[in-house]
Formats: C-alpha cells, structure tokens, sequence
C-alpha cells in the first residue's frame, strides 16, 4: 500500500485491516523521506522517479507479484512502479494523474498554480497546511480526526509535487505512464465529492490502462481513512477476488 503526498503508511492503519483478515499480507510502506523520526527536509530534491524505484525495490524483494494499492499522489507512484515490475493488480484510490492527463475542475487548475507563491518551490520541502487539508482531504472526517491526521503529515517533496502537477512543464516527462508496460488488471476508486482528483479525471487515467472504475458518490478524497472507507475496502477486496476466480478457472 503507497501513501499520498504529506503522508506515510499511518493512513492505512484502519484501511489495511480487512485485506489482513481476508488473509493478505500488508505492506503499507513510508515513501522515501517520510519515515517517522525523518531528519527535517530529508523530501527535498526527491523526484517521483525516487518514489517509484523505492516501491519497485520493495515489490522485488518479495516471494510472489504484490498488488499495488496506491492513494492520491501514491496512486501515481503505483502507476509508475508497476511499469518496472510487474504486479498482481494495482487498486488505485483517487489516484494522481500521469502526464498528459489534464485535470476537469477549477480546483485542479488552481493546485497547479497556487505552490508557486512559495517560489521556487521544486527545489524545497514543502510543509503541510490545515487549511488546504481540512478543505480538500479532510472535509468528511470528525474535528478531532482531523487534528489527529494533520498532526502525522510531513513535509513533502516540492520536486514531486511539481512534476505530478505541472506536469506540461517537465521536458523528462517524469510522470509519463505507459499503458504497454502495465500489463496488470486495473480498479480505480473515486470519491464523487472529491475535488483534489474528481471522478472525470480518475477515469481519464484508467481509461489509459484499460482498467475498472468505482465511484462512490458519498466519499470525497481521503478514501482509505474517512467515513465510508470500509466499503472501498469491501469493493477493492470483491474485485482481488472475482480476479482471483477468474485466474483459478
């Protein structure tokens, strides 16, 4: 499992338990430079390439091919570790856009434009803020949850941040995603009331893949930990297992 941007493994501490039941094992893995106890600005200069090659690393040192479960930015990610390795499946939940997707709503155009008031901000560790959190991930979570989930983010990588958003101005193209180097079946859950990554948007990425997609007009963009997350781990469970049945006939 592959966290988002500002977060760690901790988002899916609720979210990983059902797979665990159903008899997976989980590994919900903290991107580089956002492990707990990480020396401050250890995000700083690293690309989604960095990102990407630590999922695969950790993909290879497995018995058997994982399935991919990636949320928001680390939707993304999983896109772009699996076109190294070759996974069982990749559920993606609000998943970040590739290169050449163009986002649908206001609020996308505004994200891609509103980090350059801080500067130069490719080239910084960029700090979270409860506002923008509260408004676009947070916004379905209890007062107290949300202090508690803002109190566990960490900075996050201006680089990366700058090739999945601004993705028309990165001449390497880092965030391209080939659908020929993705040979593995596809599920991407979106939140209707999600304004980070919309439903539009979400099936602009997995029509690329050729995969599935689910959305939950309730939900809005912290899918695998705010209200509602169990039946978007219900739904990715049913669909590991109508795959799973159809591999055995």
């Amino acid at each position: 499992m592959v966290h988002g941007a500002f977060c760690g493994g901790w988002i899916f501490d609720q979210f990983r338990r059902p797979f665990e039941a159903a008899g997976h094992q989980v590994l919900a893995i903290d991107l580089p430079g956002h492990e707990r106890g990480a020396r401050p600005g250890a995000v700083t200069g690293l690309s989604m390439s960095d990102y990407a090659r630590a999922v695969a690393k950790a993909c290879e040192a497995l018995d058997a091919p994982p399935v991919l479960v990636g949320h928001s930015l680390g939707g993304l990610v999983a896109q772009l570790a699996a076109a190294r390795v070759r996974p069982a499946a990749l559920v993606l939940l609000a998943p970040s856009a590739p290169w050449g997707v163009t986002g649908v709503t206001l609020e996308e155009a505004v994200s891609a434009v509103s980090l350059y008031a801080l500067g130069p901000y490719w080239t910084m560790a960029i700090d979270p803020d409860y506002p923008s959190a509260r408004r676009y991930s947070f916004d379905r979570l209890p007062a107290a949850e949300r202090r508690e989930a803002f109190a566990k983010m960490t900075p996050e990588s201006g680089r990366a941040l700058w090739e999945t958003l601004n993705w028309w101005l990165d001449p390497f193209a880092t965030t391209l995603v080939s659908a020929r180097a993705i040979r593995a079946p596809v599920l991407a859950i979106a939140g209707g009331r999600d304004a980070v990554h919309p439903p539009a948007t979400v099936r602009q990425t997995t029509s690329r893949l050729g995969g599935e997609v689910r959305v939950f007009d309730e939900m809005s963009h912290w899918l695998p930990a705010e209200p509602g997350w169990e039946a978007v781990a219900e739904a990715s469970l049913a669909w590991l297992g109508g795959l799973a049945a159809l591999n055995a006939a």
